[in-house]
């Protein structure tokens, strides 16, 4: 099994989002201290690869008080979406389309935010 069927197992771990205040700067630090790799898609985020685990840096204008959302596998949204709401879940962004396929926000019950996504 390689990395990429690893990340795309339902209900895993498949993605971690940062946030970042300037993304050129950020890209800078993190090559040159861990030797991170990285893609642009627009200008207002960046994937990285080459460090353990995929993920990207989102740009924000605001505050950073949780710069981590994690990300996780599903193939089918709707099936897990009301999953996580049956089990006292809340979506806090519906369903929306990004370049690698579509996801969803929801709070758990404890309050964390995370994320679903899935390239179906």
């Amino acid at each position: 099994m390689d990395i990429i069927d690893i990340n795309m197992r339902d209900n895993h771990i498949s993605y971690l989002e940062l946030k970042a205040k300037n993304l050129e700067e950020i890209k800078r630090f993190y090559t040159k201290c861990f030797a991170w790799s990285f893609t642009d898609y627009g200008p207002s985020y960046a994937a990285f690869s080459d460090s353990g685990l995929y993920g990207g840096f989102e740009q924000t204008e605001g505050d950073i008080v949780n710069g981590a959302l994690i990300v996780l596998y599903h193939k089918n949204l709707n099936s897990v979406k009301n999953k996580i709401i049956q089990m006292g879940g809340a979506i806090s962004k519906d369903i929306f389309p990004f370049p690698g396929g579509q996801r969803f926000h929801f709070m758990d019950p404890s309050g964390n935010e995370l994320a679903v996504w899935s390239d179906k």
